[in-house]
């Protein structure tokens, strides 16, 4: 028998009950999500809040919420994570004093983006935590940098849908297929994030948000994740995207030490 454990934590209990509530109703309101759990609607609303902060909730044009990609997001395999994070967080907590913006550390898992740390700049006007976070990498600074690693088969793999590219291919379903025009644009697209050596996101994935992202590798040239700076747009100039790739580059450089010893998986 399941027992409620003797220091339960309502706040988190009550979070926990609503993800349960989003994945299996599908759709939420404020008034109903107060009602099951016998709280405010200012409590309620709260709690929802947060949890579209984290991903795990959307909100629909009805001011309704849904289960967000977070609740839908596979889990990473044939990486260690935790390593990974630990190996680069003081390069990424150096990389943000030098330019003093916030900075992230994020990894592809299929079409999608997902953000494992975050570094905050200390300017009032920032761009906040997104740990967490997941995003579809053909928006992302860093996703498309990863997507640029990846050969047109593999790309097809993920984003043509059976014999458009010539032969057979399953794509990702948790991003819809493309057709082949989109797919041929999308590669021409990477195409200049290889030959520049990172991504630009100029407010594809939120409004008032740039953000510029560099690769890391291991010692065999295998992507691991990426590194971003994310700027606010009132802050974000094109002069400033050469200084921002060299500090990811020089990033890139003084990580690839500590990425080398990173255990093989």
């Amino acid at each position: 028998m399941k027992n409620k454990p003797p220091y339960s934590l309502e706040s988190v209990d009550n979070a926990l009950r609503l993800l349960q509530l989003l994945r299996d109703q599908g759709r939420l309101r404020v008034a109903d999500a107060a009602a099951e759990l016998g709280t405010a609607r200012s409590t309620a609303h709260r709690l929802l809040a947060m949890l579209v902060y984290r991903d795990f909730a959307t909100q629909d044009e009805q001011h309704g919420y849904l289960p967000g990609p977070a609740l839908s997001a596979p889990p990473v395999r044939d990486r260690p994570l935790q390593e990974l994070r630990r190996a680069l967080l003081p390069h990424l907590e150096a990389l943000c004093e030098r330019v003093g913006e916030t900075v992230n550390l994020m990894v592809r898992v299929g079409t999608q983006t997902r953000f494992l740390a975050s570094v905050e700049s200390t300017q009032i006007l920032r761009v906040g935590d997104r740990a967490g976070t997941v995003l579809p990498a053909t928006r992302t600074s860093g996703g498309k940098a990863l997507l640029a690693t990846l050969s047109r088969a593999e790309l097809a793999e993920l984003y043509l849908p059976s014999g458009d590219d010539g032969g057979h291919h399953g794509h990702d379903p948790d991003e819809a297929a493309m057709s082949p025009a989109e797919f041929e644009r999308l590669c021409r697209a990477l195409e200049t994030v290889r030959r520049r050596g990172y991504g630009l996101n100029l407010e594809e994935t939120e409004t008032g948000v740039k953000a510029i992202g560099r690769c890391v590798h291991d010692e065999s040239g295998r992507a691991l994740g990426a590194i971003t700076i994310a700027v606010p747009s009132a802050r974000f100039s094109r002069d400033k995207i050469a200084p921002f790739a060299r500090e990811l580059a020089l990033t890139a450089e003084r990580a690839a030490p500590d990425l080398a010893r990173l255990p093989a998986r």
